[in-house]
């Protein structure tokens, strides 16, 4: 199944997504019944539909919107790896993303007052419907409620002001999310073998197989519990292939009035124009 979170009415409003069309649940968001331990393929079955809608008319908002938890991972392909001039490590490296930093599908990704590098990384995100401490790889998979799209905005003068990147990956409206939430059996086990790519203004600037993680999802999940208690809703976005732009020369970074588009095998793109942040009075 393929959930959607738009507004309407003023309301978050879970639909469902196939074809170009959602049907619509009613006011209800994955963020309440992840956090109730609602198995979502069975409240989907149950639930009474109440209208139609094209996805194109929609007013998306990110499949969750107050995760508890938005766990990153950098450095996870090798060859984004090499680019960015480190070693590769053999523990993931992990950083955090506060929710204000996040947006929804076709919502602008907000390039800052005080920066002009922000930079595009798309990636494959994980969000959970269970958790706990030290989950066994083996079990790990059980506990994905589904998979989304990420671009994961990097403003990287910033990002690389001190060792820690926290400030970088988290300046207000950088982290596109969405648009859908695709259930696992829709998706290749473990989410293997998918194509990743991104384009900016129709050009594809990144591509590479998800076989090519150096940790793949369930070496993620069973990791990051051996030191953090996972929870229902909490969000691993699982890194991003080589080509970024501030790799390149000359660097390529996105400015007002282009557009970025993450695309995985199988999801509807994620798009956002990029606008400046309005100035301040």
């Amino acid at each position: 199944m393929r959930f959607v979170q738009f507004e309407e009415g003023g309301q978050r409003t879970l639909g469902l997504a196939k074809d170009g069309k959602v049907k619509v649940l009613g006011p209800a968001s994955l963020d309440d019944l992840l956090a109730r331990n609602v198995d979502l393929v069975s409240y989907a079955a149950g639930a009474e539909v109440s209208g139609e809608r094209s996805m194109g008319d929609l007013k998306f908002l990110p499949p969750l919107t107050r995760s508890g938890k938005v766990i990153c991972v950098g450095l996870n392909y090798n060859a984004h790896t090499q680019e960015s001039n480190f070693e590769q490590p053999d523990y993931p490296t992990l950083f955090m993303r506060v929710n204000t930093s996040l947006v929804a599908h076709n919502e602008p990704i907000v390039h800052p007052l005080v920066s002009n590098a922000l930079d595009f990384e798309g990636e494959l995100a994980v969000v959970l419907k269970s958790g706990g401490r030290y989950i066994a790889k083996a079990d790990a998979l059980s506990h994905v409620a589904g998979y989304a799209l990420f671009n994961d905005g990097s403003v990287r003068d910033y990002q690389f002001k001190t060792p820690q990147w926290t400030i970088g990956k988290n300046f207000d409206g950088t982290g596109a999310f969405g648009p859908e939430l695709v259930t696992p059996d829709e998706v290749p086990h473990g989410a293997r073998g998918l194509l990743l790519e991104t384009r900016l203004n129709g050009e594809i600037v990144q591509s590479a197989s998800t076989d090519t993680m150096v940790f793949d999802i369930e070496t993620l999940i069973s990791t990051i519990s051996e030191a953090i208690t996972l929870e229902a809703g909490d969000v691993i976005v699982t890194g991003t292939p080589s080509g970024v732009g501030w790799a390149r020369e000359p660097k390529l970074l996105m400015k007002p009035g282009d557009v970025c588009e993450v695309t995985v095998e199988g999801f509807v793109p994620l798009r956002n124009p990029i606008v400046r942040e309005p100035a301040r009075g």
